[in-house]
């Protein structure tokens, strides 16, 4: 297990906040008429930090890279975070963010890994994410590579039979070489996850498919980091991360409206002084 530091603790942190910085001032300047997902990519913040900052073994300079770990975001509508990460990480320059989900951008409302460099699978619909990374972890274990294979999923999106298809199919395949991190923020699209169709007891049914589970604060960088690095088990691993929807900015946190919005001068000014005082260890 890679051990956290205090030093690493202290640029994490930083990290997720400039992240939340980037996602907000990317909502903003992207114009009124568009609209992005502020919540749930909010909510991700601290995991993706973590990701990208600590975990993930890429190369910015070469995202085709063979032997590199795989991060696919089924929760695509969330991308907002991803995109901020991947400017931070140099794949490319910080103004793209500017042009979210603009006709011919790189960056449009979800992921595409045509469009995209540093995208390792492109999302759409939900639920098909895990089943991809089944699908890549899977091939790393046949040619004998020692990459990782990461998906981040939304806790609605464990309503989906195909997520629970690949859960099985990983289970039986004894893919240790793949971790599934599912954002528990219980709210959806329209409403919470216990109104729609709820999914508890989460954790004994991911376990009963022959994963190994760790329950953590999403919002806890020790824990994230120290989850994400544990030593493989013989079995795939799955992290339900307690998140808050809209993490970090106090008009958000816990509001679905802001599922998917888009943000005004007045919001965007009181989301960046929240932020900016931010304090650190």
């Amino acid at each position: 297990m890679n051990l956290v530091t205090k030093n690493d603790l202290e640029k994490l942190l930083q990290t997720s906040n400039l992240l939340r910085l980037n996602i907000i001032e990317m909502l903003f300047k992207i114009g009124i008429e568009y609209k992005g997902h502020p919540g749930p990519a909010l909510s991700i913040a601290d995991i993706v930090a973590c990701l990208y900052f600590k975990i993930l073994n890429i190369d910015p300079k070469n995202p085709d890279w063979p032997d590199r770990d795989r991060l696919i975001l089924s929760k695509g509508h969330a991308c907002p975070a991803i995109y901020a990460a991947l400017a931070m990480r140099g794949y490319f320059d910080k103004s793209y963010l500017y042009t979210f989900r603009h006709i011919g951008s790189i960056l449009q409302g979800h992921p595409d890994m045509k469009r995209t460099p540093g995208i390792d699978m492109t999302a759409g619909s939900l639920g098909n994410g895990l089943g991809a990374g089944v699908g890549m972890a899977l091939a790393g274990k046949l040619d004998k590579k020692k990459y990782k294979t990461y998906v981040i999923l939304g806790d609605g999106e464990m309503q989906e039979g195909l997520v629970w298809e690949a859960i099985m199919s990983a289970g039986h395949y004894k893919l240790d070489n793949l971790t599934a991190i599912v954002d528990k923020n219980r709210w959806q699209s329209c409403d919470s996850i216990e109104c729609t169709i709820g999914i508890d007891p989460l954790a004994e049914k991911i376990k009963s498919f022959n994963w190994e589970f760790i329950e953590i604060d999403g919002h806890d960088i020790k824990q994230i980091s120290e989850a994400l690095s544990r030593d493989p088990s013989g079995r795939p691993l799955a992290i339900i991360a307690k998140t808050i929807k809209g993490k970090g900015i106090s008009f958000m946190e816990e509001n679905n409206s802001w599922h998917q919005s888009s943000i005004n001068k007045e919001q965007y000014d009181l989301a960046i002084s929240e932020l900016s005082k931010v304090k650190y260890l």
